[in-house]
């Protein structure tokens, strides 16, 4: 355990940049990670979806296949591990396609590596516990799989839908504020409330828009929150 204290977490590094990827490896290998590298995109899709990693490091220009291609097929193949983002890229459009993309947390080049230490370690703890599992109106969640379900339909969700639906299950049918929906999914100071409508539109299309009934309800200026049909 690093520190004698953290335990320690296995960790996927997708990068290119020899130099980069040298230096993240050495710094959280020293603290005490489990590290493992790709550099290209193909062979990082294929690690991720066979390894069993507790979190992944991702540059967003990769050779072969993209950083946000990588995310969407790993999301699409229900793999729910916490993915941060690494790029030089810093508009508020490029993190929200990142986010979209399946994205966890977002870290613009050049950044401190202790920092890309406390965010990976914020990630993996607000990982839900494994017996986590919630329902209302239909509407049922399993934290262990990343899975939500309703009307029978099997709905794989990426680890931030997961946590922003699980907090509104958990509180249905009362209202969730924007900023306890944010530090749920993000942690405090983690994103904004463009990211969080983001991904309650991209949440919407998941459990609401293949139905006849909408259960996810917009509270204006407030929040949201789940109701009932009937």
């Amino acid at each position: 355990m690093p520190n004698g204290l953290l335990p320690a977490l296995r960790v996927l590094l997708v990068e290119d940049q020899r130099d980069i990827a040298a230096n993240i490896w050495d710094f959280l290998e020293r603290r005490g990670y489990e590290m493992d590298h790709c550099a290209d995109g193909v062979s990082g899709l294929a690690r991720a979806l066979h390894g069993d990693f507790d979190a992944i490091i991702l540059d967003l220009g990769l050779p072969r296949l993209d950083g946000l291609d990588l995310c969407r097929r790993l999301r699409e193949a229900g793999r729910g591990v916490p993915v941060l983002m690494l790029t030089a890229r810093d508009t508020l459009e490029d993190k929200l396609r990142g986010f979209a993309e399946g994205a966890d947390d977002y870290l613009v080049k050049p950044f401190a590596l202790a920092e890309l230490d406390a965010r990976l370690r914020a990630l993996c703890r607000r990982r839900q516990p494994a017996d986590a599992s919630c329902s209302h109106a239909g509407l049922s969640f399993d934290a262990r799989t990343l899975t939500a379900q309703r009307e029978g339909r099997r709905i794989p969700l990426t680890r931030l839908q997961g946590a922003l639906l699980g907090a509104l299950l958990q509180q249905a049918p009362r209202i969730v504020t924007h900023a306890s929906l944010i530090e749920t999914a993000w942690g405090e100071g983690g994103a904004d409330i463009a990211a969080l409508q983001n991904q309650i539109y991209e949440l919407r299309g998941l459990i609401d828009k293949p139905f006849a009934s909408a259960l996810l309800q917009s509270v204006r200026g407030v929040g949201y929150r789940l109701v009932s049909t009937e």
